[in-house]
């Protein structure tokens, strides 16, 4: 009797090549949750009502690191490129090249965003005392900016040597550093005074100066990155940054856009905006295991890319999409199961706000997370796997569509106008992010049929 044959993406060596790169990847983004994580419990436990200082500071933040990460991603993809063909030496260059856009970028952000930062939202219609706060918050993060991007190019150039697990263990020190540095700034330690959501903003930036240091010296031992190199193509340089571009501007719209209903969700009460913050902290942390995935998938299939193997281009993005679908199922049962003890370990149990009970309110929302991850996975992998077979501008259109167009408006219509709170923001998000899955994974399988059926003929 004939054996149906499970389909090639299902071998076995598939699946462990993924998962060998995609589960330090996801680790190592976490790190940065954590981060956040860490000061939105301190924050819960020491002052609350100032966590919508931290999030809408992160409005214009998340937008300089989403387009700088954008721009960076192209080194990326070029060295798994090179990786492909068994020229790993010639790398160096990508890296250089990378890093010098780092610190351009760095330094150009922080010259726009710091005198810009408390204006910027009063032009939003805060009230002058609350944008007062989140533009402080604001201007210490963006003293951070140069570090954020210098230690993000030195990780994803890691993980494109397929040596996740050096920058795993560095963004994990840099956890354990973000920890202490809340300790002495949030809640005050010795001779200093508890600074609240300012103690937030200086803790992470000066996290970012010490992962400066670590990363760099990985780089130098352990890595070709400074090491001579021939001169790459002529249209390198630019095909480096048009790769980078498409996934800023990506990068942008979803980032951009998921902050901005920060905005909105102040507008309607600060109490809104502690709630739907808290659940979207939380949607962030399962997201890191996508971002795991998706960088993992876009490097194997960058790969099969530079090696003109459309047979491993479509086995690598067709696992990396049913790896995302099973991980998100598995999140989302999760959070589903333990919304109120996660609720409970964000915030004190008698926290309140305006006479609402915050952690009830949040276990709420949690219900609505634990559908929407499994599409913010999909939509995130999907996208990322696009870009490694070099199609730049339509996962660009999408983002920008679904997050802006959808996402934003519908935000601003259930959780404003209808009155719907908390509750409707975060639909809004559900939503945004549903139609982005949808769009991204029906283009990315025509892409790759269409690339199959290109090396067939």
């Amino acid at each position: 009797m004939h054996q149906r044959a499970w389909p090639a993406w299902m071998q076995a060596s598939q699946i462990v090549d993924l998962l060998r790169l995609s589960v330090p990847i996801a680790v190592t983004r976490s790190a940065w949750m954590l981060m956040g994580i860490t000061d939105a419990v301190v924050l819960g436990r020491m002052a609350p009502e100032e966590l919508p200082y931290v999030l809408n500071s992160w409005l214009p933040m998340g937008i300089a690191l989403g387009f700088g990460m954008g721009i960076l991603l192209g080194g990326q993809v070029l060295t798994s490129e090179l990786m492909g063909q068994g020229r790993v030496q010639d790398s160096g260059r990508i890296f250089r090249r990378g890093f010098k856009f780092s610190i351009a970028l760095g330094v150009a952000m922080t010259l726009i965003m710091y005198p810009l930062a408390e204006p910027m939202f009063r032009e939003l219609g805060f009230e002058p005392d609350v944008a007062a706060a989140v533009g402080s918050c604001t201007r210490i993060l963006s003293l951070g900016l140069i570090g954020f991007m210098v230690t993000a190019v030195c990780g994803m150039y890691l993980e494109a040597l397929r040596r996740p697990i050096i920058a795993t263990l560095i963004a994990y020190g840099g956890v354990f550093a973000n920890i202490g540095f809340n300790i002495l700034f949030v809640t005050g330690a010795g001779p200093l005074e508890p600074m609240g959501a300012d103690g937030v903003a200086w803790a992470t930036t000066a996290t970012r100066s010490l992962l400066v240091i670590a990363f760099m010296v990985a780089i130098i031992k352990l890595t070709p990155a400074f090491a001579s190199s021939p001169e790459g193509p002529s249209n390198e340089p630019k095909r480096q940054l048009s790769v980078g571009v498409g996934t800023a501007i990506s990068n942008v719209a979803e980032w951009g856009g998921f902050n901005f209903t920060y905005v909105i969700a102040t507008w309607i009460s600060l109490q809104v905006n502690t709630v739907y913050g808290y659940a979207t902290q939380l949607m962030g942390l399962a997201f890191m295991a996508f971002l795991g995935i998706g960088t993992a998938t876009s490097v194997r299939v960058a790969e099969a890319y530079g090696r003109n193997d459309a047979e491993g281009v479509a086995n690598a993005s067709r696992l990396g999409v049913v790896v995302t679908v099973g991980t998100g199922i598995l999140l989302g049962l999760l959070i589903y199961s333990f919304r109120e003890p996660f609720s409970l370990l964000l915030l004190r149990g008698d926290a309140e706000m305006d006479g609402i009970f915050l952690a009830p309110a949040l276990a709420a929302l949690l219900m609505t997370v634990a559908f929407a991850v499994v599409f913010d996975g999909l939509q995130a992998t999907a996208s990322m796997a696009l870009r490694a077979q070099n199609m730049i501008w339509l996962p660009s259109a999408i983002h920008i569509g679904s997050f802006f167009a959808v996402m934003i408006p519908m935000g601003y219509s259930l959780g404003l106008v209808q009155g719907r709170g908390a509750q409707g923001m975060i639909e809004a998000a559900f939503i945004g992010v549903f139609v982005a899955a949808l769009l991204q994974v029906t283009l990315l399988e025509y892409k790759t049929a269409r690339f199959h059926q290109k090396r067939a003929a």
